[in-house]
């Protein structure tokens, strides 16, 4: 097994730090390997595609030539005819959110999509707190017990 590189190991620094500096690195470095230098255009497909092309296509690579980008998105089956019909006002669209005349060319590669895992439900707090529970029986100042007994209250909620 070869050692990892230097690029992929992170800087040792004896101290905690926030995850976020690890890790933008590494999500840069997925970014970049598909040619997106900013992935706003990812990031916010939703926004500038509207929600009708979004649910259709997807950003997969981006590569930049001598006449201009090539956007390739990843289309849903039969989907791709469709679009093939939309690619100035798409492609308008894009070009308007980035601010430049980035992306020339669309192509479609046809494919499904990952699914995506459902929003977990909205947990809501129970009514009662048992008896015993020390948030009631808390003899402290008001504001405190009333804080208490909502913590307590999201804490019996979560309970199977």
């Amino acid at each position: 097994m070869t050692a990892p590189s230097d690029e992929t190991q992170p800087v040792r620094r004896n101290r905690a730090a926030s995850i976020a500096r690890d890790t933008s690195g590494a999500g840069g470095g997925a970014f970049t390997r598909m040619g997106f230098t900013d992935p706003a255009l990812v990031l916010r497909w939703r926004e500038i595609a509207g929600p009708e092309v979004a649910r259709l296509c997807q950003p997969l690579r981006f590569s930049e030539g001598a006449g201009g980008g090539t956007l390739t998105l990843k289309a849903l089956p039969g989907a791709a005819l469709f679009l093939s019909h939309e690619t100035r006002p798409l492609t308008a669209r894009i070009n308007q959110y980035l601010g430049r005349p980035a992306v020339a060319r669309l192509k479609f590669v046809q494919g499904a999509f990952l699914a995506r895992r459902p929003a977990p439900p909205l947990r809501r707090p129970t009514a009662v707190v048992a008896t015993n529970d020390p948030a009631a029986v808390y003899a402290g100042p008001d504001t405190l017990k009333q804080a208490l007994l909502h913590l307590a209250r999201w804490r019996e909620s979560g309970k199977t």
